[in-house]
This record gives C-alpha cells, structure tokens and sequence, in this order.
C-alpha cells in the first residue's frame, strides 16, 4: 500500500493510493497516518477494504508529510563508507546517531533557508517508519518492527553543524529540514530495503546517485541497535543516511544551496519529491 496524507499545512486527511494512482480518501476509516494505523493491525484492516469504494479525492492536492504525530526522528551518520570518505572520516564502527529536532514536513513544500546560513546542503535518505513497538528487538526480527518506507531529504546546514561547537542537531533542525514522502510504501511492497536506488538532482544536475545496498549498517541493524538505547514506537522516523555526491564534498569548491534552487529527489519504488529553496523572511517587525 501507498499511504499519503493530503490538504493544507494542518488541515492534511488520510488517504490511500489506488491501483490507477488515484488519492482515496481514509478519513471515515482513521483517524490519521499515525500510531494504531502502522501498526499490523492497522496495515490489516487498511488492506481489507475495497479501495473502488473509497471517495476518491479530485485534482492534484499538495502531499504533507506522510506521518503524522511523529515522536522523534532518528539519523544515522556517515552510514555510505563514500560519503564518510567524502567527508574526510573514517568509517564508524558502530552507528553514528543524532535527531533532527524539526517537525517532517511535505515532500513537495519550499523549503527555506535559515536566517544566517551560509552552507545549506542537501542528503537524500532512506526513511524507514517503524510499526511496532520495539525494545531489546533482535537484529534477525527487526525488519518485523518497520511499517514503511519514504523518500527523505535530511536537509542541512553545515556551518551550524559542524563551526557552532560540533553539534549535529543544531544544523539538522530548523524549520522545513525534513520534507518525508510524498507517501509511506508499506514494508511488504517494498521488499528488500538494501536494493533500493537512492538519487538526487539540483537544478537538474545530478549529485546523488547511489544504492542502499552500499550502508555500512543497513535498516535491520540500525532498527535493533537503536532498540537497545531507546523504546522505539509507532510512527517513529529513522533517516539512515545519505550516499555520496553532497555539497560539501564537492573539490576543490563546495556547493550550496541558495534561494531558487530546485532539488528532486528520488528512491526506487518510493517515488520522488521536488522542493523549492527560498530566502528567509524576516517578518518580526511586520506591522511595527
């Protein structure tokens, strides 16, 4: 199944994507993309129903991101050994975790570039939604715990990351910095997540161009490392890393996003997003 969630920012409804790619509404059958709804129970009464009877939603409404009520959103670092190379480090022993504390936004939304940022780059993820509650899970059973997938662009800006004190979050967080979808593929469709061709373009050139098959610790590791350090619940994002190709790894002159620039990304099998940067608007002193 393909679950989206459509409408303006806030007022998104839960739907389904048909057989012809059509939107199905799902708001007379859940509450949300969210909690109960990924879990196996959920998933099963989701594929029970008969989609031709759904209301099937007209024209081409904007996606917001495909989970809502999200508890935390978990990255992996340095997860291509490429792009730990590219990145002048070594490849880490065990995952490299940190959060993005910003809220997920939708696949196709501007994003803005943060007042004072100079380095604002790009990283196409493989964004994995977990379905059940995991604690303690056993590496051989973690892929029984993930709901989903999507397409995720970990967006960032490395002069907050890397000359603000060396803290990750700070240039991982701000607002806009986690367009998720434009749906949630569900983890029986998808298939094996370590086949999957992962890409990104900016203004058309392509930058990224890698497959999952080439994580140093790929999506059954990570769910049941991570489950020894945390409880891991329902709708859950873990962002597992980027591959080579970002702006910062480009020699001798790096490359950074400014207002007007497109960037489209792309996974096999989970479809593609398409995001406008734009400048920050200072509006504090509107109406002063």
């Amino acid at each position: 199944m393909k679950l989206v969630r459509y409408g303006e920012p806030g007022e998104e409804k839960p739907g389904l994507i048909d057989e012809n790619g059509n939107i199905r509404d799902l708001s007379n059958v859940v509450p949300d993309i969210e909690g109960h709804t990924l879990s196996p129970e959920g998933q099963e009464a989701l594929r029970s129903l008969d989609a031709a009877v759904l209301p099937q939603v007209s024209g081409s409404p904007r996606l917001g991101p495909c989970v809502v009520n999200i508890g935390r959103i978990v990255c992996i670092g340095l997860n291509y050994s490429d792009h730990a190379k590219e990145s002048g480090m070594a490849e880490p022993e065990e995952p490299v975790i940190f959060v993005k504390a910003c809220a997920a936004t939708g696949a196709n939304d501007d994003v803005t570039i943060p007042l004072g940022a100079t380095k604002t780059d790009w990283e196409v993820e493989l964004a994995v939604i977990i379905g059940r509650r995991a604690q303690h899970v056993r590496e051989a059973d973690a892929l029984e715990y993930v709901a989903g997938y999507a397409v995720a662009n970990d967006v960032s800006e490395r002069a907050f990351q890397h000359e603000r004190g060396g803290q990750w979050t700070k240039g991982k967080s701000c607002e806009g910095f986690a367009p998720l979808g434009p749906w949630l593929v569900t983890a029986d469709e998808v298939g094996d997540p370590q086949a999957l061709r992962i890409w990104l373009e900016v203004n058309g050139k392509r930058f990224q161009d890698g497959s999952t098959a080439d994580q140093i610790f790929g999506v059954a590791h990570v769910v049941s490392y991570l489950s020894r350090f945390m409880v891991l619940h329902p709708g859950d994002v873990i962002m597992t890393g980027t591959p080579a190709g970002v702006g910062a790894g480009i020699k001798p002159d790096p490359v950074w996003l400014k207002p007007g620039d497109k960037v489209r990304v792309g996974i096999d099998k989970l479809g593609e997003q398409n995001q406008r940067f734009v400048a920050f608007e200072d509006n504090s002193k509107a109406g002063a």
